[in-house]
C-alpha cells in the first residue's frame, strides 16, 4: 500500500522539487540589458533592482540549476540576501533543525544498552553530555573549541560578502580605478583587525590538515571523525590533507533565521529556494525562461559580448552577458574559442573540478530505525532531523574510504551523510513514507579508465544500503525507489563540470584572489561584457545552496563592474 502511495511522486521527490515552468519560446525578447546563462535568478533580482532589464535562460525544464532536490540550507546561507530579496515574502519556508548532527556507532551495546551515539546541536549542555560518553576531557574542551572557531569565522565572513581585492587596480591604472581598488581592500583590512592575535591560528586552520587541529583539541575518535566530515564534504581530500580545515571553517560561518550556525530544511526541497528567488526576480521585472539551451555567447569582431544564441538558432542580444555556468562550461563550451587566447584556454583547462561525490536519493515506506537510538512505532526522534553520519566512527575509516577512491574504485566502506527532510517537511512524501538523501564519498569520475554503467551504479548503491542496514536493520526492505547520481551524472544533468558541486575545488589555490584563476577573480573575462556570476567565482561554495551564485553577484555588483558600458 505504501509503495502505491509513492506512485507518481517518487521522481518528484528525487529531482524535480523545483517549480516546473514551461518555456514560452515566443515570449523571449530579442534585446535585454543583461542575459544570464543557467540559473542566476538571484543575480537577476539584483540587476533588476539596479535598473538593468534582465533575462534568465535555464537549460532544463525546472527552475534551479542544481538546486532542485532535497538538499539542506547550510549555516553559511547569507541572511542579507534573504532579506534583500524578501524570500520569506515570496514563499520561502524553512524548517529549523536542532539537533543537527548524529553519529551512531557500529558496536555491541553494554549491559543490554543500545550502541553508543553522538548527538550534537545548539545546546551546549547537551553537547557536553553527549561528548562525555566518549571523553570527559573532550566534553570540557568543546565549548572553547566552538568559541575559537566562531571567532575565526566571524572575522573572515565579511570577505564572503565583498569582491576580492583589486590587485591590478591598486598597482596601476587611472586614479579613479585606484581609488575604487583601495575601497576593495577595506574588508581584507577589517578581517585582519578582527583576527588580531588570532591571525596565526587562522593561517594554520586554512593551510594545515584538519586533523592537526582536531588532534590538538580532542582525543575521542567519534568526535574527531564527526567534525572531520565537515572538512572533506564534497571535496576530493582527506582529513589528513593540507588545507582541509578551510571547508570546516566555512561550515560554521553565517546564520539562518537570525541563529548563528543554524541549519534547516526548505519546504518542498531546494526547489523551494529556486521558486522564491525566481518570484523575487520576477517581482522586480526579470524574465525567466526554462528549456532555453544556450548554444554560444555572441562576440563582436571587436571582442565584446553582444548576447547569446540558443540551440534553435534564436539570437538574444544584450549589453552584458553573465554566466552562472562553471568556468569550464563558460569558456570551453559557450565562448567562441577564436575569441580567447591559447594561453587563457590552457589556464582554464588547469582548473580542478575533481569530485568524490555520488548522490543517492531514496524513497522509503518507513522511517529508518537506528540500533543506537531506537524509536517505537516509526515515530521520528530528534536524531532523525540531523545530518546522520554513517561509517564515521573514526578518522581511519574516512582515510580508508579516500584511499580507495585514489586507486580508482568506489570506497568499499563509503562515508555516508544521510538526511531525511520529510521528517520535518510533510510536503515531500505520503504519510508514513519518507525521502532519504544520501551524500556519499568517495567515488571516482571513472572506473579504471571507463565510464560508470548501470550495473556499477546498482552495485555502489547496494553497498551503501548494506552499510546502512548495519546501523538501521530493515532499511533495505523499506526502499521503494532510488536515483543514483555519480560524478558524471551530476555533470551531464546539472552541468556541474566533473560532478563538482562547488563549480571547482575549494582548495587554497582556487579561493579568493585565485577563484577561479588569479587573473579572473574580479568576475570579468577576456571578453568585454562577459562576466562570471556562479559558484566558480568568489566566494564559491556549493551550487545547490541558497544564495552562493547570488552572493557572487552581490560581490560582482558591489565591485561596480556591471554596467551597460563596460569600463
Amino acid at each position: 500500500m505504501a509503495a502505491k502511495a509513492w506512485t507518481g511522486r517518487t521522481r518528484r521527490a528525487f529531482t524535480s522539487l523545483g517549480t516546473v515552468t514551461r518555456a514560452c519560446h515566443f515570449a523571449v525578447k530579442s534585446h535585454y540589458d543583461a542575459v544570464i546563462i543557467g540559473g542566476g535568478r538571484g543575480t537577476a533580482a539584483y540587476l533588476q533592482k539596479g535598473g538593468l532589464k534582465t533575462a534568465v535562460l535555464e537549460r532544463r525544464h525546472v527552475l534551479g540549476g542544481a538546486a532542485v532536490s532535497e538538499e539542506i540550507i547550510p549555516a553559511s546561507s547569507d541572511q542579507h540576501i534573504y532579506r534583500d530579496l524578501e524570500l520569506k515574502k515570496h514563499g520561502l519556508k524553512v524548517y529549523m533543525r536542532d539537533p543537527h548532527a548524529f553519529t551512531p556507532m557500529l558496536e555491541d551495546g553494554v549491559g543490554g544498552l543500545p550502541p553508543r551515539s553522538l548527538l550534537l546541536g545548539s545546546g551546549l549542555a547537551m553537547n557536553q553530555r553527549e561528548i562525555s560518553k566518549f571523553s570527559k576531557t573532550d566534553a570540557k574542551a568543546y565549548p572553547e573549541f566552538i568559541t575559537h572557531l566562531d571567532k575565526l569565522a566571524g572575522a573572515v565572513h565579511p570577505l564572503l560578502d565583498s569582491p576580492p581585492v583589486d590587485i591590478a587596480g591598486l598597482t596601476g591604472g587611472p586614479l579613479r580605478r585606484r581609488t575604487a581598488a583601495l575601497r576593495s581592500a577595506v574588508p581584507l583590512l577589517q578581517c585582519g583587525l578582527r583576527l588580531g592575535k588570532n591571525i596565526p591560528d587562522f593561517y594554520e586552520i586554512i593551510t594545515a590538515p584538519i586533523m592537526k587541529i582536531l588532534n590538538r583539541w580532542f582525543e575521542s575518535e567519534p568526535l574527531r571523525a564527526t567534525l572531520a566530515t565537515d572538512a572533506v564534504i564534497g571535496a576530493m581530500t582527506s582529513p589528513n590533507s593540507p588545507g582541509s580545515g578551510y571547508v570546516l571553517l566555512h561550515h560554521v560561518m553565517g546564520e539562518l533565521e537570525k541563529e548563528k550556525g543554524a541549519w534547516g530544511y526548505v519546504e518542498g526541497g531546494m526547489g523551494g529556494v529556486s521558486k522564491a528567488i525566481a518570484s523575487s526576480a520576477r517581482s522586480h521585472g526579470a524574465d525567466i525562461f526554462t528549456e532555453q539551451d544556450v548554444d554560444q555567447v555572441l562576440v563582436r569582431s571587436d571582442g565584446t559580448a553582444k548576447g547569446v544564441v540558443l540551440k534553435g538558432g534564436t539570437e538574444i542580444h544584450s549589453r552584458v552577458v553573465l554566466s552562472n555556468a562553471t568556468p569550464h562550461m563558460t569558456f570551453r563550451c559557450l565562448t567562441p574559442q577564436s575569441a580567447l587566447s591559447p594561453a587563457f584556454i590552457k589556464a582554464v583547462e588547469q582548473i580542478d573540478y575533481t569530485s568524490p561525490v555520488t548522490k543517492i536519493n531514496v524513497a522509503v515506506d518507513k522511517l529508518p530505525n537506528f540500533l543506537a537510538a531506537p524509536t517505537p512505532d516509526s515515530k521520528p526522534g530528534p536524531h532523525h532531523q540531523c545530518s546522520i553520519h554513517l561509517n564515521c566512527e573514526s578518522v581511519e575509516v574516512l582515510e580508508d574510504a579516500y584511499k580507495d577512491c585514489l586507486e580508482g574504485r568506489p570506497s568499499s566502506r563509503p562515508m555516508l551523510e544521510m538526511t531525511i527532510p520529510s521528517v520535518l517537511d510533510p510536503t515531500l512524501a505520503p504519510p508514513g513514507c519518507h525521502v532519504v538523501s544520501l551524500f556519499t564519498q568517495f567515488t571516482p569520475y571513472s572506473l579504471g579508465g571507463r565510464g560508470w554503467t548501470d550495473q556499477d551504479r546498482e552495485a555502489f548503491a547496494d553497498s551503501a544500503f548494506n552499510w546502512i542496514e548495519k546501523y538501521a536493520p530493515g532499511f533495505k526492505a523499506s526502499v521503494v525507489g532510488k536515483d543514483v547520481l555519480t560524478p558524471p551524472d551530476l555533470e551531464s544533468i546539472f552541468g556541474l563540470t566533473g560532478g563538482n558541486i562547488f563549480h571547482g575545488a575549494m582548495s587554497l589555490d582556487q579561493l579568493y584572489l585565485a577563484r577561479p584563476l588569479p587573473f579572473l577573480s574580479d568576475y570579468r573575462s577576456p571578453i568585454k561584457g562577459l562576466y562570471l556570476c556562479g559558484s566558480g567565482s568568489h566566494p564559491g561554495s556549493h551550487a545547490g545552496g541558497v544564495g552562493y551564485s547570488t552572493l557572487s553577484a552581490v560581490c560582482l555588483y558591489g565591485a561596480h563592474t556591471i554596467s551597460v558600458s563596460h569600463p
